[in-house]
């Protein structure tokens, strides 16, 4: 407790630098989102007015400085093109990219170790070689055309899954279970995108470590004390090659909720992915900071959750106090 506690605490400047960089990089890229509210019948004065409430012409590092502020009092200000409290659209939004995010992750887990432990262990056979063919064709692919292509043929072409939404207007009256199925009638495509790659980069990982701790001493030992091959592999080999997949799925979490966010925007899903992707071409500041802040969070809850995964599995990782 007292480790999570000191993580919390340390994820602090990391939140503040990770929004600063963010922060200046947002305000040197080219536009301004004043021009959204350009009218013909508006003067230089109105737009320097405009410029003026909204606080643009105050040095970058005092813009900063009133943001983070009204962020510690848990304001994240308003839209520039809807109006919207950010919060309140970023909650909205928050369910639908958890739904997303944390199906992946779960699946992705449970294809790969069992995956990458068959393989690993069949090394050189029809299945390993088939699991290898898999893993370089999915790690090659890019996520936004996978996604395009699963939209022209299974949307398109076989008309099996809708091309975009999270669920039908008619079923919103409608029963629980009508609903949980119909969302996940949505969710199939854009999880199957993000599946595919995942799964062919920890498989990768997970075939090698297998493969390396089955070649190890100990294992060629508990093979002489007749030992059954199910209980070296389950008890001796797949906990050892769980460790260091823990530890590139902590490293993964940025990638796997960035890449959620183009597969959001692609197939409509209502996330906060769609939501900063939009804030970014309409140059909605207070929403890009907002999603940037609550993406950040995601992502160094779900580091901390993977190194108290990795200490449960290791009983050997003593953490400091």
């Amino acid at each position: 407790m007292h480790y999570v506690v000191k993580r919390l605490i340390a994820a602090i400047p990391l939140i503040i630098g990770i929004t600063f960089l963010s922060f200046m990089i947002m305000k040197m890229a080219p536009g301004d989102p004043v021009s959204n509210y350009m009218d013909p019948q508006m003067g230089k004065e109105d737009m320097a007015q405009i410029r003026e409430n909204l606080g643009f012409d105050d040095p970058l590092l005092l813009q900063y400085g009133k943001w983070l502020k009204e962020v510690c009092k848990g304001n994240l200000g308003f839209s520039f093109v809807s109006g919207q409290n950010v919060m309140s659209a970023i909650l909205q939004r928050l369910p639908a990219t958890l739904i997303l995010s944390m199906s992946s992750l779960v699946l992705i887990l449970m294809i790969t170790l069992p995956l990458g432990l068959l393989s690993g262990y069949k090394k050189g056979s029809v299945f390993d070689d088939s699991v290898t063919v898999f893993t370089f064709v999915g790690l090659s692919i890019p996520a936004f055309w996978l996604g395009l292509i699963f939209i022209l043929g299974f949307s398109l072409k076989l008309d099996l899954f809708p091309t975009s939404g999270f669920l039908d207007p008619e079923l919103m009256g409608s029963s629980m279970i009508s609903q949980v199925l119909n969302i996940a009638h949505h969710l199939f495509l854009p999880l199957l995108t993000i599946l595919v790659g995942g799964i062919a980069s920890l498989t990768r990982y997970h075939r090698f470590g297998i493969i390396s701790i089955l070649s190890q001493d100990y294992i060629t030992c508990a093979r002489a004390r007749g030992l059954s091959e199910t209980r070296i592999l389950y008890k001796h080999a797949f906990k050892n090659a769980a460790l260091p997949i823990i530890t590139i799925l902590g490293l993964s979490l940025p990638d796997l909720i960035g890449g959620s966010f183009i597969i959001e925007y692609i197939f409509s899903w209502p996330g906060m992915g769609q939501l900063g992707v939009n804030a970014i071409f309409a140059r909605d500041y207070p929403i890009i900071m907002g999603t940037l802040l609550f993406t950040s969070v995601l992502i160094i809850l779900g580091n901390l959750c993977a190194d108290i995964a990795y200490a449960m599995v290791d009983p050997r990782i003593r953490k400091p106090s």
